[in-house]
Parts: structure tokens; sequence; C-alpha cells
């Protein structure tokens, strides 16, 4: 072999990966460098090669190997597991250590890695790629430790000596920044420095600890160990060196956010020591019930290739499409009028997949050549399923699951074969392979006892529909699964991912005492549900409920809602060929007035616009629906539909039970316009009295101007759906961006702190009717924020108000201020945990 020439082996036992299919932007694009990864087997990371470790990182997920010939080998075990923080991994080797081809050098925990959803794909890196570069790499797919992986060769300019007497422009720049990446500077920050100093031909060092680096070498800047939240110098010299120390003090002062978790869930079957008879999965939705297996078995007809003829097989097509369309917009009206907004967000998104134009040009090429519509959308929809799996992300495989959701939908369609109707018998266990979305309303509407599928995982979409709606679900039980026959009495321990296959009569009556125990626990909480939910250190939050309809508000004063904090109006003016009359509406407010029994509500105005269209209000196509005529916007530029609906509501009796909330504000002139036609309208219907006006904060418009625009508004309530999807610029009808959707995330939590400032300063109450409120893991976060209303889905009022008892105000604050500035969503619940150990069983 030439000096010059270095042979790497496997690193790991098991799959190959390229490098680019790497689940993280920053080794996918090679800004660390080139190189290849292997999905492991088994938690052991060896030496590729012979050479020294010139780094180790302190929480021993990664080193520096250098080799005989100079090259400096990254070696990175799974994505964001220095957040982590050591757990899980143990160092067999020390830094400075001389090893070998094959020896260990790092042992990690898989499970560890799976409970905390980060991926294990271990990386290898060429740091120093300028000066050694892959020649060959391995294509074969199953690797063994010691098997052939790359050959690098060395550039001549690794051999050349620099040129003393060259000069250098004498520009010279000094600064200062502070690291805002969470885990401090390690191999994605580090990489992302380096990028961002590329495009400039000034030297960069970074002082710190006594040491300096430069910032082009991201394992020179590794070894500095840099903590988050630590102040660096910076010093830039050659040309441009100014504009470079400004690109690297940004880099740096820039936040990253991990990769999302998954929920932390009990192991599986293989890390459980089981009983006779039990079976193990992931718990998706906890609970603990005891029912009687039944099979659930998805079916769609024979489907022929050749089609009857194009004009035929597209009609057909179409009027599938459609009909699928108003199934999911049917669920989605469902949804919301119950206030399931994480059921209406997934349906929502799945009717933009439904009318996808690719898929639709794809399937209508293959009619064209004589395919029937069956034949071609299955192909069309398999065909992009095969392109988003062959990415190897973990997100974009998920959005593949949605889209065979839809492909099922559409040939039950074309077979002429509607939404089956799923009759069970009482107390069921619903048994399946796999489940998809679609198959969610009918488990609901037969009350199934709970859930268990073979496959799946805990951040599917069902899994989330499956947590929203209580019912107990077990995912991933595997094969075994199908030797559970129907008709079999089963013990499902959903908090521990545990299933009693065949319980003796021992177990069956332990099972049934656990059931009764758990039934007084929400009696309890039912009982309790009436009376206020103040914290140890004496401060009241009030305990509101989201409803749509009159049925919802009832349901919710049985459940200890003290008031309505988000009355949806919407549901009125939808699924209908004309508006509701000025009497329609009074109506159906006066209903829900009525089933408060003095209680009051919050009416919000009409709220449509993008994904929400009126046939009766022509709208020209806009680009981007979300950012476009929507909420308050719309009625304003269509007054007559705002007059009618203020004129509706101040025709409530007693108009002091109420008060009038507007969505989607950006700026003051949009409040002061509403008060004063609403001031024009009581005054033309001899009201004297003032009805309060307030506003939605869901704009980070409106949080930064929430100073301004509480010297006219009397009260604001934080939408957190909208101003988490605004603020982080993720469509919260995207499935792929689901996991990261997260109302925590500091950024948001930022803009409500700023709301609440502008609220404390003139006086106004602050609530938040958004899905945070629902989330046990939130509301301390919220309440130390300054949130004073809670506004909630019915059915978890009793839940969250016994959550508020046990909680201390001040330490809510220091909580939240802490908050503010980390740099994740995944590190502020890691806060919260530690705070709360026991919030974690209540967010489960």
């Amino acid at each position: 072999m030439s000096p010059q020439q270095l042979k790497l082996s496997a690193f790991a036992n098991g799959t190959l990966v390229p490098i680019e299919v790497v689940p993280d932007p920053v080794f996918a694009g090679r800004m660390m460098g080139d190189g290849v990864a292997i999905e492991p087997i088994e938690g052991v990371l060896y030496a590729p090669c012979d050479g020294r470790i010139v780094q180790l990182q302190t929480s021993r997920h990664a080193c520096i190997l250098e080799a005989g010939n100079g090259a400096r080998i990254l070696l990175h075990i799974g994505v964001d597991t220095v957040l982590l923080r050591g757990e899980g991994f143990v160092a067999k080797v020390a830094q400075d250590e001389v090893v070998h081809t094959g020896q260990p050098l790092i042992e990690f925990d898989l499970e560890v890695l799976k409970r905390n959803g980060k991926p294990a794909v271990t990386i290898l890196v060429v740091e120093n790629g300028d000066e050694h570069h892959i020649t060959w790499r391995s294509a074969v797919p199953v690797l063994a430790v010691g098997d052939a992986l790359l050959t690098l060769v060395a550039s001549a300019a690794a051999n050349e000596s620099p040129d003393s007497t060259s000069t250098v422009s004498e520009e010279s720049a000094n600064g200062w920044a502070i690291v805002r990446h969470a885990g401090g500077l390690h191999a994605r920050p580090c990489a992302l420095l380096a990028h961002a100093v590329k495009p400039f031909a000034a030297t960069v060092e970074m002082l710190a600890h006594g040491k300096s680096a430069n910032v082009r070498s991201a394992t020179a800047i590794m070894s500095l160990a840099i903590a988050e939240g630590e102040e660096v110098q910076l010093s830039a010299k050659g040309v441009n060196a100014g504009d470079a120390l400004e690109a690297a003090i940004h880099a740096l002062e820039t936040v990253t956010t991990a990769a999302p978790a998954a929920p932390v869930m009990p192991p599986p079957a293989a890390a459980q020591n089981l009983l006779p008879n039990q079976l193990a999965g992931v718990a998706a939705a906890p609970g603990f019930v005891m029912g009687v297996s039944t099979r659930f078995a998805h079916a769609v007809g024979k489907i022929n290739e050749q089609g009857q003829g194009e004009v035929l097989e597209n009609r057909a097509l179409v009027a599938a499409l459609h009909a699928v369309v108003a199934d999911i917009e049917s669920t989605v009206s469902e949804s919301e009028r119950r206030g399931l907004t994480d059921q209406a967000d997934i349906f929502s998104a799945h009717r933009v997949l439904v009318e996808d134009p690719e898929l639709f040009a794809f399937a209508k090429g293959l009619i064209a050549a004589g395919k029937s519509a069956a034949f071609a959308w299955r192909v069309a929809v398999e065909n992009q399923c095969a392109a988003l799996i062959a990415t190897n992300n973990p997100l974009l495989a998920g959005r593949a699951v949605d889209l065979r959701d839809i492909e099922r939908q559409v040939l039950r369609k074309l077979a002429g074969d509607d939404a089956q109707t799923l009759e069970l018998p009482p107390n069921s266990v619903l048994l399946a392979d796999d489940l998809l979305p679609s198959d969610f309303p009918a488990l609901v509407r037969a009350k199934v006892a709970a859930i268990i599928t073979a496959q799946g995982g805990p951040t599917s979409h069902v899994a989330i529909l499956a947590r929203a709606q209580g019912i107990p679900t077990l995912v991933a039980v595997g094969p075994q699964l199908a030797d559970v026959r129907d008709g079999t009495t089963l013990i499902v321990d959903a908090d521990r991912g545990l299933i009693d296959t065949l319980p003796t009569p021992e177990r069956i009556a332990a099972a049934k005492i656990e059931i009764e125990r758990r039934g007084n626990v929400r009696a309890q909480l039912l009982a309790q549900a009436h009376e206020d939910a103040i914290t140890t250190d004496g401060v009241r939050i009030e305990l509101a409920a989201n409803v749509s309809s009159a049925s919802d508000a009832l349901e919710a004063v049985m459940l200890g809602a003290e008031s309505v904090g988000l009355l949806r109006t919407e549901l009125l003016f939808l699924d209908r060929e004309t508006a509701p009359s000025e009497a329609e509406q009074t109506a159906a407010y006066q209903a829900v007035i009525d089933a408060l029994a003095g209680r009051h509500a919050i009416i919000r105005t009409l709220d449509v616009g993008a994904d929400k269209s009126l046939p009766y209000i022509p709208m020209p196509a806009e680009e981007n629906p979300a950012l476009g005529l929507r909420g308050i916007r719309l009625c304003l530029a269509r007054e007559a539909l705002l007059v009618e609906q203020l004129r509706a509501i101040l025709a409530v009796k007693p108009l002091s039970s109420l008060k009038i909330m507007l969505p989607m504000v950006s700026d003051l002139a949009e409040i002061s316009a509403t008060r004063a036609l609403l001031d024009r309208l009581a005054g033309e219907m001899g009201i004297s009295e003032r009805v309060e006006l307030g506003v939605m904060i869901e704009t980070p418009a409106a949080a930064v101007l929430a100073d301004q625009l509480a010297q006219a508004a009397d009260f604001f309530s934080i939408g957190s759906n909208d101003l988490t999807q605004y603020a982080l610029c993720m469509d919260r009808t995207n499935p792929a961006l689901a996991a990261r959707l997260d109302g925590l995330h500091p950024a948001v939590l930022r803009l409500m702190a700023q709301a609440a400032q502008g609220a404390i300063q003139y006086g106004k109450w602050l609530g938040l009717c958004g899905a945070m409120a629902s989330d046990p893991m939130a509301v301390p976060v919220l309440i130390g924020l300054g949130i004073s209303e809670l506004s909630v889905s019915p059915a978890v009022i009793p839940e969250i108000k016994a959550l508020v008892r046990r909680l201390s105000r001040v330490e809510c604050q220091s909580v939240a201020q802490s908050a503010l500035h980390l740099s994740s969503a995944e590190a502020v619940r890691a806060l919260v945990k530690k705070t709360w150990p026991w919030l974690d069983a209540s967010a489960a």
C-alpha cells in the first residue's frame, strides 16, 4: 500500500448508510466533510484504522482518531446525542491513547438512544478532507467490523510546506460571541461555524480557556470544549476580516434546535422480563383496561390493471378524489366542533395530500396509457412513497404512511365500498397489523377499549389521535400479535407497554382492582372539578373551555369549567350554501350562554379563510392562504358579514355574560375599526352597555405590539396553535413537521412573554386558548409567564385543575424565565421534567 494511501475498515456491525441520507443536514450536506455511516446492530464503536485518539468528547458520544499519515477521522455516535450528556456511553479508551484497527473505542446503550428519540446511526467523517480524500468506498450493504470500508489518498497539498514568504493582508478585526447552541460547540455547530467562514479568505481564530483554534477546523474547535452560554473571543486577519468575523459571530449566536425527540416510552419486549403469556410493545397512549380481542384488517377489492377508456377512468378518479375530500372535510368539522385540534390538523393535512397535483398528473398519465383509475392511483402513490422512504428520513417516511392512507381511501371509493361501519362487541381490544388515521373515527364511534398494533410507532398520527381521545394504545408489538385469537380476554397495561394474553383468575382479579382504583382517582378528580384551581401560594387560575355548541358548553360545565374561553363561531358558517341569518346566529349564541348558567363566554368572531372557505363568500385563489385574507382581515374586508355577526352577538341576553374576541389581529387599526363598528351598532340597537372586546395573540406581530394593542383591547388570549406555526414558519397541517411544531419552543415562549408584558403594563388579563393549555408539561411554564386563564378541551378540565393545585407560581415563574434562555423545546421540556418529575406521568 502506498504511504499516501490509508485503508479504513468498518467501525461497527450493521447496515451501510450513505452520508447524504444521514438524518442530520450538517452531516448529510458534508459540512463536516465526506464520509459514510453505519446503522449499528450492537452498541460498540470500533477503530477503523491504527492511530491516536486526539480528542474524546466529555459526553463520550464522539471521538477523533488521527492516523499515521495525518488523516483526522471523526467518529460520531447517533444524532444530537451530545444532549444526553454522557448517559448510555462508556469510553473504552482515553484521550492521546494509541489504538489499533478493530479495537473497541466506545460502548453505547441502544435502548437509551431509542428512549430519548435519538437515531443511532453512527457516522465516520474525514475531517481534513482537503488533505485526504476518499478514492474508494464499499457498496456492501451489511458490514462486519474489519470489513473494507474506505480508501483515503493524501493530496499533494498535504505534503507541501507553506510558503513562508507569502504575504497576507494586514486587515484585522476582533469581537466576542456567546455560544447559543444546545450542548455547546459539538460536531454540528462546529461544522456550521466552519461552513459560515468558508467563503472568506481571512483566517478566524477562536480564543477560549487559554487556547486558540482555527474556526475552519471543526475538530480543533471541539477540542476547546466550549459549553452552551459561554462567551468566546474571536480574531480575524486577512482579506475581508470584518465580514468573516461577522459571519462567525452570527453562526455562534444563531440557535440551532435538536432533532425532535420521540416521546419517552416503555421499552419493547426485548428489554423486559416478560411473564408467560405476556407480550410487550411501545406505549403510544397510556391507560389500563381489560377487554376482549377483536381483529381489524383493511380490505380493498381486486384491482384491474386495464381501464375501460380514458374518459371514464378520469371521471371515476376525479369523483373518488372529490368524495374523499368531502369525507375529510366532514371529519375536520366534527373534530373542530369537539375541540380536537390535533385530530383536525391531521385530517386537514390529508386533504392537502388528496389534492396533490403531481399525484393526480402521474395517475392521469397512466390512465392515458390505458390503465384503470385504481391501478393508476395505486402506482402513483406507491411511486411517491418509495421516493420518500428511500430518503431514510423518518419524517418523510411518516408522510409515506399518510399517503398510503389516502391511497386506500380513494381505492375504496373507486370500488364503490363506502366508509365501513365498524360494529364491535362491547369492551373490545382492537388488534391490527397497523392502523391509518382514516380508520380512527370509526374506532371512536365503536368505543373500543384499547388499540394494539403489530407495527407503527409512538409518534404516528394514530398514536396522536389515540392520546387525544384517551384510548390506551400499544404499537410495535411485532408479528407475535398474530397469534392472539379473537375473543380472548386481554389485560392491557399501556402505561408499562404490556399485554397479558392469557390472564389467570388471580391476574383478572388484580386487574379489576386496578381498574377500580383508577376509576376512583378519576372520580376524585371529577368530585374536585368544581373547586377553584388555586396554586400552593394562593394564585387562582381560571379554567375555561373551548367549545363550538351548547352541548359542548353543557359538558364543560359538568366537568368543572368556570367559563368558555373560546366559542368558535365558524362552524355555523361552514358546510352550507348560504350564510346563517342574524336570528339563527343569535339563537346559537344564546343557547351556549343559557347552558353556562351564569358563567361568561368569550365569542370569537368568524375565523375563516386559509383552509376554511365559504362558498357564499367569493374569494380569489391565494398562493398562500395561511398568510392571506383570513380572520379579522376578511371580516373587515367583507364588513356586511361582520356587521350581521356583531348584531347577532349584541342581541344575546344578558349581554354582561359575554365578551367578543378578534382572530388574526396584527395591528392597532384592526381593533380600533372593530371597536368603532361595535359601538355604532350598539347605539343603533339602543344598547348602552359596553361589551368587552379582546384580541387573540396568534400572530407574531400581535405579540410584539402587545403594549400598543393593550391600549385598545380589554383582554388578550393567546392562540398557541397559530402563534407557534407562524413563529416557527412551519405549517401545522404538514405531517412531516408535526414532531417539531412545539409551542414550548423558546422563540414562541418569548413572544408569549412579550404579550404578557404588554398586558401587565396596561392592567389587562391574559389567557391562552390553544392546545398548549391542555398539555400538562406546558401548564407550569404558562403560569410562570403570567397567564391567568387556561381554556382547554372539556375532557381535561379536572386533570388540569388538579395539576394547578400542586404548583407554586413562584417556582413556575423561575422555570419560565429559565426556559426563555434555552435553545429548544426539547430543552424546555427537560427542564420542566427535572423540576416536577411527577409531571412526566401526567404528560404520558
